[in-house]
């Protein structure tokens, strides 16, 4: 693991951090007085507030929360930053100079594709915000949420991070589960999966209907009792053998009581209950090239793994990855990544969590590091090593700003590559989706998302 540098403003706070998550219990909530570093020295969500030493990482002032002149709810193809220049490339040559700042997956990419992969730094704009109702729940969370049943359960949230001021790396996990994304989304996405001799293949075209129970405004903690996070329908239209089928998640932040997965499929003209796709159940979305809980930058119970807070560290990771949906997927898409011209990269501060199966357990990727921003509390990046201990797949989330929300949204957009196979996927892409990137939309009711509903839909 690469070694921790911290700047002495924040080694209390990566001090307090760097715990490792013990067998059963109840993880206690942060005490008022420590909570009121989320008025000063934090930021509402629990980044710290001030820049860097160097200057290269600016103080957090708010995020973006002004869309661009004319903008149109739920098109998220404009660049918010149009006018910065790069201000550093990093290619397979001059990797090795910033090596410490570069995760594993990244590294490989460089020396696997040097002709072709690079990564494009621009300046770091810390554009991530959320509305003050979040702010304001994130704060009585902190005092008040806990961690139960070893883990994997969380009480006393709603509506904002649960844990803003972390003490275990599965807080800050949770706090990935339910970073800001909005109320509600409808996507129009793809799935692309690519070949290692560089062949496109359209995986999946998809609507995909999100709805976010646990960041209802005029919700609570006690009005969520079935502890849901989100509810979301991903219905098929293409390729032509898959039109037709669809699939429901109800998502939990209690992984005591567990998800809940439903399928419609056309052929068979019913829903059934799918409790199986968990865990490294190949992703049939995406052709098999992820697993299931590689989606999403890491979704599903954390049961089988021992979870470690190494520490936190300035990483270049994608950021502010709009641009990608000015152009049509296929365009962006090069043989073996996506064109470079197209991504951002920024530095971030970012905390490292390590992810080792426990003994008893299987897994196909049995240790595995996470890169979480420490603005939004999204996956940035994501590295898994094989059971002989090589590095085996990388992934890198794609989040986008959002304005209009106001957000920095880390959803499902990403790329993940096999790097011993040179398959890869490109998850979500939306360059396609013309007025359904992302776009808000009315809250549905709870009984919109039922088995039965979906059911009569489907079959009409």
């Amino acid at each position: 693991m690469h070694s921790m540098k911290h700047s002495p403003s924040r080694r209390a706070g990566v001090a307090l951090a760097v715990l490792t998550i013990a067998a059963g219990g109840a993880f206690a909530a942060v005490t008022a007085e420590e909570a009121q570093a989320l008025k000063g020295r934090l930021t509402p969500l629990g980044a710290e507030r001030a820049g860097n030493a160097a200057g290269t990482i600016p103080a957090w002032d708010g995020g973006l929360t002004t869309p661009p002149p004319g903008y149109v709810p739920g098109q998220r193809g404009f660049d918010p930053f149009a006018a910065d220049k790069p201000v550093l490339t990093i290619t397979a040559d001059n990797m090795a100079q910033h090596a410490d700042r570069l995760s594993d997956g990244v590294k490989a990419l460089l020396q696997k594709y040097p002709q072709s992969f690079r990564l494009v730094v621009y300046p770091t704009r810390r554009s991530a915000a959320a509305p003050q109702w979040v702010y304001d729940n994130s704060a009585r969370n902190a005092v008040r949420a806990k961690l139960d049943n070893d883990g994997l359960t969380v009480t006393g949230a709603h509506g904002g991070v649960p844990f803003p001021i972390p003490k275990s790396a599965l807080e800050i996990r949770m706090n990935h589960l339910t970073r800001w994304r909005g109320e509600t989304a409808v996507s129009k996405v793809k799935v692309w999966s690519m070949t290692a001799n560089g062949r496109k293949v359209l995986a999946s075209e998809a609507t995909d209907d999100a709805q976010f129970p646990y960041y209802y405004r005029d919700g609570s903690a006690e009005q969520n009792p079935d502890s849901v996070l989100n509810y979301a329908i991903l219905t098929t239209t293409a390729p032509a053998f898959r039109a037709g089928e669809a699939l429901m998640v109800h998502e939990t932040f209690d992984f005591a009581k567990g998800r809940s997965i439903w399928q419609y499929l056309a052929g068979q003209r019913r829903v059934r209950q799918a409790p199986n796709i968990a865990f490294d159940t190949p992703n049939a979305v995406a052709s098999g090239v992820n697993f299931v809980d590689e989606t999403f930058g890491g979704v599903g119970s954390p049961e089988r793994f021992d979870w470690k807070l190494v520490g936190k560290k300035e990483m270049f990771v994608p950021y502010n990855t709009n641009r990608l949906f000015t152009v049509r997927d296929e365009d962006a898409i090069d043989a073996h990544h996506l064109k470079p011209e197209l991504l951002r990269w920024e530095l971030h501060r970012v905390w490292v969590v390590e992810a080792t199966l426990k003994a008893g357990k299987r897994h196909a990727v049995p240790k595995r590091v996470y890169y979480y921003d420490e603005d939004t509390w999204g996956t940035t990046l994501y590295d898994g090593w094989d059971a002989q201990g090589k590095l085996w797949r990388t992934q890198m989330q794609l989040p986008f700003a959002a304005p209009d929300l106001p957000a920095q949204v880390n959803t499902c957009t990403n790329a993940l590559f096999n790097l011993q196979t040179g398959v890869w996927v490109y998850d979500c892409a939306m360059g396609d989706g013309g007025a359904d990137q992302y776009r808000p939309t009315p809250r549905r009711p709870a009984s919109f998302f039922s088995a039965d509903a979906l059911a009569a839909r489907m079959a009409r």
